[in-house]
């Protein structure tokens, strides 16, 4: 993997690259409080295929944190602009929590003229109220300590061990100026846009795949069903024996699936052109 620093709309924007640039595209969205980090298991397992590119989102990580306000629509004209930036035209978008949240946003305002397909891993925007295990990262997000990240990790991970690397590098990150107020901007932004999110999800054309885990304790897996039956061109996924993250857990299962549903998808619209 390659790090590097790119101007996005007068941003600093760090990311992760893989892949070779004349291969087809991935952009891969991280969730709240994470970093491009969060992929690093199935960066190198999809480069052997794509172009694979994962950046801080705006807000995070060492990416730049304005003073701005962090809407849903703020977020995907930063993937708008990330992508333009970058020279891509069309590509496949992945994204996991916030990240998914953000990737459906994109479908609906860009999906026809930008993506080929599109892969929800357990999006937020569809609870009412935040379950106990979110709280509690919200917690460690606000008050950054080993131990109250490691708790927050223990319940996303279904209690397996944690990472003792990533969870420093998270309480760094969670220090840096500016960072708590990009979160809790962002947590506004995610209840503001949750509020309509289930009557337009109808508006996603894209094929889609939708990836949950059955044992997601931050957003419970009967979401799963919700994001199912309102995008008419969706699939689902639930994997079993793994928590909030599964793509961690069990990379290798993951690339597979969502390797297969891209690779369907564009024989299909090769056939189909």
């Amino acid at each position: 993997m390659r790090q590097e620093f790119i101007t996005v709309s007068n941003y600093r924007i760090r990311l992760l690259e893989d892949g070779t640039s004349n291969s087809k595209h991935i952009i891969l969205l991280h969730g709240i409080g994470a970093a491009a980090e969060r992929w690093a298991k199935v960066i190198p397992l999809l480069a052997k295929d794509y172009h694979v590119i994962a950046p801080d989102i705006i807000g995070f990580g060492y990416s730049d944190k304005p003073d701005v306000s962090y809407t849903m629509g703020f977020f995907t004209s930063f993937v708008r602009d990330l992508a333009l930036t970058l020279k891509i035209r069309r590509f496949s978008l992945i994204g996991s929590s916030l990240g998914g949240q953000i990737a459906a946003e994109f479908a609906i305002a860009y999906g026809s003229d930008m993506l080929n397909s599109l892969v929800l891993v357990t999006p937020s925007g569809m609870s009412a109220e935040p379950t106990q295990a979110f709280t509690q990262y919200v917690m460690a997000a606000l008050y950054p300590n080993l131990e109250t990240a490691r708790r927050a990790f223990m319940l996303m991970s279904c209690g397996k061990p944690v990472d003792e690397i990533y969870l420093r590098d998270f309480v760094n990150r969670m220090m840096l100026p500016n960072a708590k107020y990009a979160f809790i901007s962002t947590l506004m932004g995610i209840r503001e846009a949750a509020s309509t999110l289930k009557e337009r999800l109808h508006k996603i054309s894209v094929p889609t795949l939708i990836i949950w885990s059955e044992r997601d304790l931050l957003i419970p897996v009967e979401h799963a069903y919700e994001f199912q039956r309102r995008i008419s061109n969706s699939k689902l996924i639930i994997m079993n024996g793994c928590g909030h993250i599964p793509f961690y857990e069990q990379p290798e299962k993951f690339v597979e699936m969502v390797t297969n549903f891209i690779e369907s998808v564009l024989a299909s619209y090769y056939s189909y052109s």
